[in-house]
């Protein structure tokens, strides 16, 4: 007896915390994947500056210096497009995990319903039970 209602207590609880474990599971996921993505973005862009700072430490004349700048211009159109593209990955990514946090929400609720349900019809059961006995004492007692 003792072993059915801690297993029964044991399923109750994983049922209650298996929503919350499935939203700190996306979080994380989500946090991974939107860290991982700014780490790599912010290697290119550190690789961009530091390649403009050595090409800007070898001008020696005003011709290299028309050069770099003529470079200087290619890499920030070139960095402007980089950060577009960052800015609508990360926008994709932030959609994605609102779609999988509607959807965990909505099986959430489906969940939730459906236990109140359970219990609702269990209690049901258990009222309909207590009240026999007296409806069938009350009749008896009527009989006398």
């Amino acid at each position: 007896m003792q072993d059915k209602m801690t297993d029964a207590f044991n399923e109750q609880a994983r049922k209650f915390f298996e929503p919350m474990r499935k939203l700190n599971s996306l979080m994380l996921n989500n946090m991974e994947k939107m860290t991982q993505h700014q780490m790599e973005s912010m290697k290119r862009y550190s690789q961009m500056g530091t390649e403009r700072m050595r090409d800007a430490s070898e001008l020696s004349d005003a011709e290299s210096m028309r050069d770099f700048g003529a470079r200087q211009a290619e890499m920030m159109n070139e960095l402007s497009k980089q950060m577009l593209e960052d800015a609508k990955a990360m926008s994709e990514m932030s959609l994605e995990f609102k779609a999988e946090l509607e959807k965990l929400y909505a099986e959430s609720g489906k969940l939730l319903a459906e236990q109140a349900e359970q219990a609702g019809q269990a209690v049901k059961k258990e009222t309909a039970k207590s009240d026999q006995p007296a409806k069938a004492s009350s009749q008896s007692s009527r009989k006398r």
